[in-house]
């Protein structure tokens, strides 16, 4: 590598660690001031307040990625162009294209880091609503209940535990298996969720009632119920918020509401931005680098007016496109991905337009 390109990436990566974690300290202290007394009334003690934050604390740093790449790279290449450092690696024989790209490779990386942690805030965001009040902490077990599967069998169990992952008393009733009008009934003493297998009955009977009045009946050991793909903790009492559910979840949730006829325009719209978010990191570097060198006047103030008014227009963008989506006016894709879109269109005419 370069010196060039160890002093390039050093920077951007120096500037983007010192954002990326910085900014999430002025997300919790604007949202704390707007709820802090609401958590108070709770009668939260500051110690649950300030742990309920230390659980938010990655959704807030997801937030930040975009934020600190547009800065991290305006940062860099703003005084590199103002010092005529620019200028001097393009008369050394290196392009601007060349320039960034150390820029462009960690944007890729980052933003494979913060797909990764798309994936675990909606965990970290159920926690932190149980602590801040926000819901009922959830039951690790649950007793007497009918549940209609995603296979639209009717399932009801005497108890459920998932700290075992096991139910008592099974009933599992729905169309026969064979394609034919009969009704399957299994009874099973109890059954067991094995990852890989999913659930395995033990201990009862199948019976098959056809439409004449036929009536088969098979004693099984264990029978793996294919049908019944709801693993326990999707067999819980409990709905959780969709910033609480991650991108797979979001699509099974969304089948659901489809299937029995809602509207899951949100619903989608949610798990699309959860891709959308993270990938902004990367096409914000592209878009930055070249908006940097667009003027030599203005020192620190207009890099920091720029990023902020570039930060906003994204933001506003994202709100109104997924309100739109969540309407149901934008199809879910496009209302998760048209701020990238249009940043990404203005990014490649930046690009082509900048002098290498």
């Amino acid at each position: 590598m370069r010196i060039l390109d160890r002093f390039v990436l050093g920077t951007f990566l120096k500037l983007f660690f010192v954002f990326v974690t910085g900014a999430p300290l002025l997300f919790i202290l604007g949202d704390a001031t707007d709820r802090l007394d609401r958590y108070l009334e709770r009668g939260l003690t500051m110690d649950q307040v300030a742990l309920g934050y230390m659980y938010q604390f990655p959704n807030f740093f997801l937030w930040s990625f975009p934020v600190a790449a547009l800065l991290a790279s305006v940062f860099t290449i703003y005084p590199m162009t103002t010092h005529r450092e620019v200028m001097a690696a393009k008369a050394g024989g290196v392009s601007f294209y060349r320039l960034i790209m150390p820029m462009v490779l960690a944007g890729l990386v980052l933003t494979g880091a913060a797909l990764a942690l798309s994936q675990l805030v909606p965990r970290t965001n159920q926690i932190a609503a149980e602590v801040l009040g926000e819901r009922e902490r959830r039951q690790e077990w649950r007793s007497n209940f009918v549940y209609i599967t995603d296979a639209g069998e009717s399932l009801s169990a005497r108890r459920l535990t998932t700290s075992d992952n096991r139910m008592q008393g099974v009933t599992l009733q729905g169309p026969s298996a064979n394609g034919e009008s009969a009704t399957r009934h299994i009874l099973a003493d109890q059954a067991v969720w094995r990852e890989g297998e999913g659930w395995i009955l033990q201990n009862g009977w199948i019976r098959t009632l056809h439409p004449d009045g036929r009536e088969e009946a098979t004693q099984f050991t264990e029978f793996v119920a294919e049908s019944l793909v709801e693993g326990p903790r999707d067999l819980l009492d409990t709905v959780r918020d969709e910033e609480e559910m991650t991108y797979a979840e979001l699509g099974v949730l969304a089948e659901r509401v489809i299937r029995s006829g809602g509207d899951a325009g949100r619903i989608l719209t949610k798990r699309e931005q959860q891709l959308a978010i993270p990938v902004a990191t990367f096409i914000i570097i592209l878009f930055g680098a070249p908006l940097a060198t667009s003027s030599r006047r203005g020192g620190t103030a207009y890099g920091i007016g720029l990023s902020l008014a570039t930060t906003m227009l994204y933001l506003m963008l994202f709100r109104v496109s997924g309100a739109m989506g969540y309407a149901g006016t934008l199809p879910a894709l496009w209302a998760a991905w048209l701020p990238n879109v249009l940043f990404l269109v203005a990014a490649i005419i930046l690009l082509i337009r900048v002098r290498t």
